[in-house]
């Protein structure tokens, strides 16, 4: 992989005309470690947040030796970094040949779950290859409430009546027994994981059961940019959010359980940016060689702000301007697709052009899962940067204002 300080060095130097990925694995080491210090219990990245094997390879040879696991492409994925590496599968709904997989093959001990036929299809593996119910932790995902840019309640987790029978039957059946919850992606209000806690020491206290864990999940809120005509949303500082946690879970009456934490986007979101180049410009209108079926679903939703950075063509030479005013522009995609158009404007220079590229920050976190090869497209270059993208020059949710001398 070719290596740059920063990304205006990349393309400069290889003058892209395709996406061009930066991947900064001393930023991904460095956020990942912070979390890992920071937690006091055992951390397991989210593999779905990015699955890509650089990025595991990284985090692997960091020391995390724990992956947070939905599928048997993502079992392989992990255990190729990291033979020795331990996996929870904490999907709650899984097919029965993925669980056989599982069991037997990856020798998965932690599974999650929030329905009674879940157990069952689990059971009639675990007693057809005659394995040891004890060794084996049943996690009861808990449906939570709250606010986040990505709600991921509506679709999994027990009521908490229903999660007290689960409890109770898993107990019964020989399985260890845990509680976890999810309260979404990029939490905003972080209340939500007081009312999660008190949820999980409600069916505690009436399950009557002894647990072997409590898995708090993900949400952790990544830095992004800022949209400067919304109110600005003060992200909590991790350290200081899982310290809140903590001391919550104590107070709740978890301080004698070890502690899980499911972490992805907090730990990858800014160890990649993608530098793409402007096609067209019509107006107030950019055309780039990206989009929402590639790198950029994040900004499609309108949930997230990215950062972004005008890097103008020496080539161009376009005129020099004093002070060039930055400006909304809206973005449209590569693909033909007539909704391939983001969310949110990106504020750049008014004189961009056709042939410029632009920086565009922080898209580590599903970004690289999600793209797709619609219409064709499908960037996949990676070259290495040295430099973090805030440390490359203004960030605050527009580009910089840099022009090139003529």
């Amino acid at each position: 992989m070719d290596r740059f300080e920063t990304a205006r060095d990349a393309a400069y130097k290889l003058r892209p005309d395709q996406p061009l990925y930066c991947f900064r694995p001393s930023v991904l080491r460095a956020d990942a470690l912070a979390f890992k210090s920071a937690f006091p219990g055992r951390m397991a990245y989210a593999v779905k947040t990015n699955g890509e094997p650089l990025v595991l390879r990284t985090l692997a040879e960091a020391g995390i030796d724990c992956f947070d696991v939905a599928s048997p492409a993502e079992f392989a994925a992990a255990r190729a970094v990291s033979p020795q590496a331990e996996l929870l599968y904490m999907h709650p709904v899984k097919a029965q040949s993925d669980i056989r997989l599982a069991l037997e093959t990856y020798g998965i001990r932690v599974i999650a779950i929030d329905h009674e036929d879940e157990i069952a299809k689990i059971l009639r593996i675990v007693r057809a290859r005659d394995l040891a119910p004890e060794e084996i932790t049943l996690f009861v995902r808990l449906a939570t409430r709250g606010h986040a840019a990505y709600e991921l309640s509506k679709k999994f987790g027990a009521a908490p009546g229903h999660a007290v029978e689960l409890v109770e039957r898993i107990a019964k059946l020989g399985f260890k027994v845990g509680l976890c919850f999810h309260v979404g992606s990029q939490v905003e209000d972080t209340g939500t994981y007081e009312r999660a806690l008190a949820s999980a020491a409600w069916v505690r206290s009436r399950a009557g059961v002894d647990l072997a864990a409590l898995d708090i999940g993900g949400g952790f809120p990544a830095a992004y940019g800022s949209d400067p005509r919304r109110k600005q949303v003060v992200r909590p500082e991790t350290v200081v959010l899982i310290a809140d946690i903590v001391r919550e879970a104590e107070e709740w009456g978890f301080g004698d359980l070890p502690l899980v934490a499911e972490p992805g986007r907090v730990i990858v979101a800014r160890c990649l940016s993608v530098v793409v180049r402007v096609l067209l410009k019509k107006g107030r209108r950019l055309y780039i060689n990206d989009g929402i079926w590639s790198s950029l679903s994040d900004s499609w939703t309108g949930k997230i702000t990215l950062p972004a950075r005008h890097l103008p063509d020496p080539a161009r030479r376009p005129r020099a301007v004093d002070g060039d005013t930055v400006v909304p522009f809206r973005v449209c995609g590569a693909t033909c697709d007539s909704v391939d158009i983001l969310s949110r404007p990106f504020y750049l220079p008014e004189s961009i052009g056709v042939g410029d590229w632009i920086e565009i920050g922080h898209i580590g976190a599903y970004s690289l899962s999600l793209r797709t090869h619609f219409n064709g497209f499908y960037p996949d270059r990676f070259v290495e940067v040295t430099t973090p993208f805030e440390a490359a020059g203004p960030v605050e949710g527009f580009a910089s204002i840099e022009t090139m001398g003529g």
